[in-house]
């Protein structure tokens, strides 16, 4: 029986699905690609904002239409908050939430008898047990390894804490043994991640972040542990200290800010202000000494949240050159229903949100530019992940630089000396290295 699998949001989501992949596949079911015809079809939606819930509808209706006779599984964090909505779309015979993908292949096997489950989400926000899944997806030189779910930070705009409930943390045990799997199967890098990084161990007590971080010692394939997007609370001075004196770190930190005005961050409920957040990338910075500026702090910024004046996005913008990301991604404010924010006044029109984040953008793009301008005439090491038909290669140094070179092939690591910038049809910047021409 064919089954496909559409997944869309976050990586966490992406994890989840390449598990039930393989979940799928030593239950004998075939997994195809999205766009091939499937027995079953399987939706894995994403709630972040009103245009993920209508691209997840999107979706199930579009697997309608390429599979009328299929039956539609709709699964993650749209359907978990709107469970009703999920089972009222034609199609759907199953509505999973966050919760119960381990056992994916039980419910295809009802579905492929005949059996329609119907509506199958349980509450998360008392869910107290981890649901470990296994994902050493073939043929990528980087891997995904998930150590955490759920948030109990409950930010003003957010509707995830609903979607994912409370922490919960892998243990250290299982991290081991499937950092071990990914060493075994070849991965060079390894990317941790999970809804709040950050608490990782809260809820078991005693450990933390980067006790997980140290499981890959001593396993030699695993030359790299990429840290997926990091809140500052709870980055103690203690954790900054031991994360980057870890030598397989990327130098790279996507530390989550939302907003550079301390005025936004209170009615966003971030529970820091700027100055602490930009203390913080400071002691990330020092750690590295000399080598400071090969550092990439990237982050996420939502313009025009409910409320927000002209000066604080002016403060925001400030604060963006202040800091000078490397990299910064950019969502105008979306009300989620059920939040604080939905219901506090001075909401922007959509064009006012618009037009701000554009701003954001383009001074982003600015500081992206600055920022691989200063590896222009240095050597550094790039993982290497694609080869085109030209000999063109393309892959990532440690600090999430992108770089195309020749004489390369993909799943290695090779050292480059980086010449120029090279910005494509799309905007999307890239270093050279000298080999190009």
């Amino acid at each position: 029986m064919r089954v496909s699998i559409t997944t869309l949001g976050c990586r966490v989501n992406s994890y989840e699905s390449d598990a039930m992949a393989g979940i799928l596949r030593s239950s004998g079911f075939e997994v195809v690609p999205e766009n091939e015809p499937a027995d079953i079809c399987i939706v894995n939606t994403c709630t972040v904002t009103n245009i993920a819930d209508r691209k997840s509808r999107q979706m199930i209706s579009r697997c309608r239409k390429l599979n009328p006779s299929s039956k539609i599984i709709v699964t993650g964090c749209w359907s978990q908050r709107a469970p009703e909505a999920a089972a009222s779309m034609e199609g759907v015979a199953a509505v999973l939430g966050t919760a119960e993908k381990k056992r994916i292949d039980e419910i295809c096997m009802e579905l492929a008898a005949g059996c329609e489950p119907g509506v199958l989400v349980r509450d998360v926000m008392h869910k107290k047990d981890f649901e470990e899944l296994s994902a050493a997806a073939e043929g990528r030189t980087r891997a995904y390894l998930k150590i955490q779910d759920g948030c109990s930070r409950f930010c003003s705009y957010c509707a995830i804490p609903f979607a994912r409930g409370a922490v919960r943390s892998r243990s250290l045990t299982s991290v081991r043994r499937e950092l071990e799997k990914l060493n075994d199967a070849g991965f060079a890098e390894v990317v941790l991640t999970g809804i709040h990084l950050t608490d990782y161990g809260r809820d078991i007590g005693g450990v933390d972040l980067a006790d997980a971080i140290a499981e890959a010692k001593g396993l030699d394939s695993i030359k790299r542990i990429r840290l997926g997007s990091l809140e500052p609370h709870g980055l103690t001075d203690g954790m900054i200290a031991r994360i980057t004196s870890d030598p397989k770190v990327c130098r790279q930190f996507h530390l989550s800010l939302q907003s550079g005005s301390t005025t936004v961050l209170e009615r966003m409920r971030r529970g820091y202000t700027a100055d602490e957040y930009a203390e913080i990338v400071d002691k990330i910075r020092s750690a590295y000494g000399e080598d400071s500026g090969r550092v990439a702090i990237t982050t996420d910024i939502i313009a025009g949240f409910a409320g927000e004046t002209l000066e604080e996005h002016r403060e925001t913008m400030g604060f963006m050159e202040r800091i000078r990301f490397a990299r910064v991604h950019v969502f105008p404010y979306s009300r989620r229903s059920g939040t604080l924010a939905d219901r506090m006044p001075g909401q922007l029109t959509n064009a006012e949100k618009a037009a701000r984040a554009q701003e954001l953008i383009t001074l982003g793009k600015k500081l992206e530019r600055s920022f691989l301008e200063g590896f222009i005439g240095r050597r550094e090491t790039v993982l290497i992940e694609t080869k085109s038909i030209d000999g063109l290669c393309s892959g990532f140094t440690d600090s999430y630089v992108r770089v195309l070179t020749k004489d390369a092939e993909p799943d290695t690591l090779v050292e480059v000396n980086l010449k120029s910038i090279k910005e494509d049809k799309n905007g999307e910047l890239s270093l050279l290295s000298d080999n190009c021409r």
